[in-house]
């Protein structure tokens, strides 16, 4: 059933929505343009101002809440931003349901991370810089949320893009970071460009881009031109997102320092794609094949994710491909359509919670362990760092989802939608994503125990591990709160809160299993997931790499995913770039230079007839009135009649 979107303009305290970009943005430009001036005190600048935005975004939260459902939304126009001949663009802001609860994630989760880095960059050189990049990060994550129309996104968009290659590659001195950091800005550039494209189609169809626009003439479209929108957009969502075919660049975005780590896979840039679909709903609700293209890459990649996550041995890539995995199943939500819209939404905020409190319990571990990250090198931690051991337990019970912890309130739900497809594919997709579930709880596990328990693994030049300080412990504390309690109070609350932003209503199908026996199957997998990973892990394992299978050797090598794109594009594309240097070396600059030697050559040989002696001039001109005289004489002879 077609719906008419419509945005309501914003007053009275939701006139202040400008402030949540702008406060961030302040901040990162005068940390930026201050210089070492701002050393001493920048990083608490960065720190209260992503508060602030947090605190503005309580209050406009509120303040919706206060509205009637059907008026839960405030639009806000600052300016003309683009105005040439029929594209006329805003630059206008909404605050509504959805850009709401990403507002409340990016700052409420981004300010603990941002509290936790001021001591986990307590000794390094460029910490104010850092907080520069971080605050800028922010504004444009917050920008892409907001916009209230698609050029508006593709800004924040592109700011996320220039802001996380420099994070990623903050320390540049190092080969790896700098290689992380533009690898993750060329394969972000090939899912922008499908975005880009996307967006210049809705103009050249439906003549505008704005959200309700755009929304409203959906309907007017062909399936073949809807299709091919979808797929465009859904190109952008899959580079920023991390998934198939454009996962390579995430994981090894773990070259940035852990705080980045934990801001671009918990709260932030991971989550863009799927605010993406989310967003575009009545575009993809509005062709089959392209929900089926939704929900098929997130089942791949869910699955790719565990399948990688299992084999690693650092500590920041089995979350990286973690994250990989539960972007997944996000996916697979939006890809079902109708009400699972919601559920992908509360596992994004659910999992915001919880990978954010890993993520830092990765750094902590690594900050009393010299930064080593190879967890055959760990063991028996949990003695010596007790706060970052109960934390992190409960993030990764609420990330295999044990109940009553937020994964199980957050994850379950999807397999069980997947289940409800109404057709053959139900088994496929729900088979994937409870299969995911038992390899998920495996390679957790296995993360968990060779961290914290078993035997001592350490290297000699590390005596005696030490807890982090009080400033790194308490955001871990209080995600981890979050990673209990998040998932049922979002469960309960999530839904009916999105239901003015999500157009159409859903298809009720019966499942092909019983839900009960749907949800006791996943704690199946789940515990028999764990309970392998437990036997095989518990005494340790080796320090060094042993000969595996074929399926192992594969995942530690990412499935070999990089050597494809490296055997189909990246050789190619070196092949092809060399090639257009010869031609333009030889052929264009060849010719122009040929021709300009001919010209320099011609000019000194005739040059060399100017020798400025009075005799061969005079010689010269003896042998042309001899000619000229022999021609007349010819004439009149009737030698040349």
């Amino acid at each position: 059933m077609e719906q008419t979107v419509e945005y309501a303009h914003a007053s009275g305290a939701l006139s202040g929505i400008w402030l949540l970009v702008a406060i961030p943005l302040a901040s990162a430009a005068i940390l930026l343009l201050l210089g070492k001036r701002a050393d001493k005190w920048g990083h608490w600048l960065g720190v209260l101002a992503v508060a602030a935005s947090f605190v503005l975004g309580l209050v406009f939260f509120f303040s919706l809440r206060g509205l009637e459902d059907g008026a839960r939304s405030a639009q806000q126009s600052l300016f003309d931003f683009i105005a040439v001949g029929g594209l006329h663009v805003d630059f206008g802001l909404l605050f509504d349901p959805l850009s709401g609860v990403f507002v409340l994630l990016i700052t409420g989760v981004g300010s603990l991370i941002h509290l936790y880095a001021v001591g986990y960059m307590e000794h390094d050189e460029g910490r104010r810089k850092f907080f520069g990049y971080f605050n800028l990060f922010v504004a444009a994550m917050l920008l892409l949320v907001l916009g209230n129309n698609y050029v508006m996104l593709y800004f924040g968009w592109e700011g996320v893009g220039l802001a996380s290659y420099l994070l990623i590659s903050f320390w540049y001195t190092r080969p790896s970071a700098a290689t992380a950091g533009k690898k993750a800005f060329l394969m972000n550039r090939v899912g922008d460009a499908g975005l880009a494209i996307g967006i210049f189609l809705m103009f050249a169809t439906l003549g505008s881009t704005n959200y309700d626009e755009v929304f409203n003439g959906v309907g007017t479209l062909s399936a073949g031109t809807v299709l091919i929108m979808g797929i465009l957009l859904l190109l952008g969502a899959a580079g920023k997102s991390g998934q198939f075919p454009l996962q390579a660049w995430l994981p090894d975005a773990m070259e940035g320092p852990t705080p980045v780590s934990a801001l671009i896979h918990a709260a932030t840039m991971v989550t863009a794609g799927v605010y993406l679909i989310a967003r575009s709903n009545p575009i993809f609700s509005a062709n089959a094949t392209l929900q089926t293209i939704v929900v098929s890459v997130g089942a791949i990649t869910l699955l790719i994710g565990c399948v990688i996550g299992a084999a690693k041995d650092d500590i920041k890539r089995v979350l990286a491909w973690s994250t990989v995995s539960q972007i997944g199943y996000m996916f697979l939500g939006v890809g079902l359509g109708g009400g699972a819209y919601a559920l992908a939404i509360i596992h994004l905020l659910a999992h915001g919670f919880f990978k954010a409190n890993m993520f830092l319990g990765a750094g902590s571990v690594m900050h009393g362990m010299h930064d080593q990250v190879d967890i055959r090198r760990f063991g028996a931690l949990r003695k010596f760092m007790p706060y970052t051991w109960i934390t992190f337990m409960m993030g990764w019970l609420a990330i295999i989802g044990i109940p009553p912890l937020s994964g199980y309130f957050s994850k379950e739900p999807i397999i069980a939608a997947a289940f409800e497809r109404g057709d053959w594919t139900s088994w496929l997709y729900g088979g994937a994503a409870l299969v995911g579930a038992g390899l998920t709880a495996f390679y957790m596990t296995r993360l968990f125990v060779l961290t914290f328990h078993g035997p001592k693994r350490w290297t000699e030049d590390i005596h005696e591990p030490h807890e982090s300080p009080f400033i790194m412990t308490v955001p871990l504390m209080l995600l981890a709160l979050g990673s209990i309690g998040a998932g049922w109070l979002l469960s309960t609350s999530v839904p009916d809160w999105l239901e003015p932003v999500i157009v159409g209503e859903a298809t009720e199908h019966e499942p092909v299993i019983a839900h009960w026996l749907i949800s006791v199957l996943g704690l199946v997998f789940t515990v028999i997931g764990a309970g392998v990973a437990f036997m095989l892990f518990r005494r340790g394992t080796a320090h060094q790499e042993q000969p595996a299978g074929v399926l192992v050797t594969a995942a530690r090598r990412n499935l070999y995913t990089d050597a494809f794109n490296e055997a189909v594009f990246e050789k190619p594309g070196i092949y092809l770039t060399r090639a257009l240097v010869y031609l333009d070396s030889k052929g264009i600059d060849g010719a122009v230079n040929g021709i300009a030697a001919s010209v320099g050559g011609s000019s000194g040989r005739l040059r060399r007839l100017q020798t400025g002696f009075v005799r061969s001039y005079a010689l010269s001109m003896l042998t042309g009135a001899v000619v000229v005289v022999g021609a007349f004489l010819a004439i009149q002879l009737g030698w040349l009649a």
